[in-house]
């Protein structure tokens, strides 16, 4: 066989794996604008959903109006469009989980595919339990943080006008608490990841339990910066995050610790166990 003819093998399983991914993607940005278009029409229920937070931290403080105002002529459209781009996501997400797993499958081995579906399935579980925590704990308490700064105004005439104090109100912009709330949702849904993408690491032999608890304190600076990176800066959020993640992280040493146990018990059933040195050392030392 000629080099051409090698080379021409070798590059059909590549054009055909190209041509299946586009097809993949296709499908998964149609599901998406889909999605899109369906929230589109209903994204005022959304959005009324989406403020709640908001409103019940302000009648827990005697304000009744809840109303958030427009700055920008523009502005409702683009809220509009920023809730269906995120409903979409969410509508869409089986759909783009699906196509990955059928685009990945074809390449595992049966058991390779019966360990790997169980974390297709937790990713999107972890997510949602991660922006329901954050839609349900964490908004609420960092909104009625920033509302504490608001302050009654009083205006006087005559002699006692220099006794007026200025009010503080909040007017909020539609367009900022979106952005606000769904910063924070998905900055929680994708922290809860941390588990899932630990535990599938450690599947695959890349991190190993004595390693993460080795870096552990490399882990609470990095997730410290990205408390105060993903959160707004007000200490409850940035605490809650951090305290969240780092349990998180002690979780996933825990699942990886276990999937080696699991994985050393099999190993040791089918006679292919290597005993590492640093355990032999580590037994001669304990005699």
């Amino acid at each position: 066989m000629s080099p051409v003819d090698e080379i021409e093998d070798s590059s059909a399983p590549l054009i055909e794996h190209l041509a299946e991914l586009r097809t993949r993607l296709i499908r998964s940005v149609l599901a998406f604008v889909a999605g899109m278009i369906v929230c589109f029409t209903v994204w005022n229920p959304i959005f009324d959903f989406l403020t709640r937070p908001l409103c019940a931290a302000m009648a827990s403080r005697g304000q009744d109006d809840c109303g958030l105002i427009l700055i920008a002529l523009q502005e409702g459209f683009f809220v509009a469009v920023s809730i269906s781009m995120l409903g979409g996501l969410v509508l869409a997400f089986p759909v783009i989980s699906f196509q990955m797993w059928r685009f990945v499958a074809p390449g595992l081995y049966k058991s390779e595919k019966g360990a790997f579906l169980p974390f297709m399935i937790a990713s999107p579980f972890m997510f949602f339990l991660g922006a329901s925590f954050a839609y349900y704990v964490v908004t609420p308490l960092a909104f009625d943080f920033f509302l504490g700064f608001q302050q009654p105004g009083s205006l006087t005439t005559g002699v006692e006008s220099d006794t007026a104090v200025a009010g503080i109100a909040f007017q909020g912009s539609a367009q900022a608490y979106l952005a606000l709330t769904i910063k924070f949702i998905v900055a929680f849904g994708l922290c809860f990841q941390l588990p899932v993408l630990l535990t599938l690491m450690g599947k695959a032999g890349l991190v190993s339990a004595k390693g993460l608890g080795s870096v552990r304190k490399y882990a609470v600076v990095a997730i410290l910066l990205l408390a105060a990176v993903a959160t707004p800066p007000d200490v409850v959020s940035q605490v809650i995050l951090f305290t969240v993640v780092y349990g998180l992280y002690e979780v996933s040493i825990l699942l990886v610790a276990r999937v080696e146990r699991k994985r050393e018990a099999r190993l040791r059933a089918e006679g292919l166990w290597i005993e590492d040195e640093d355990e032999d050392e580590d037994a001669e030392d304990a005699k």
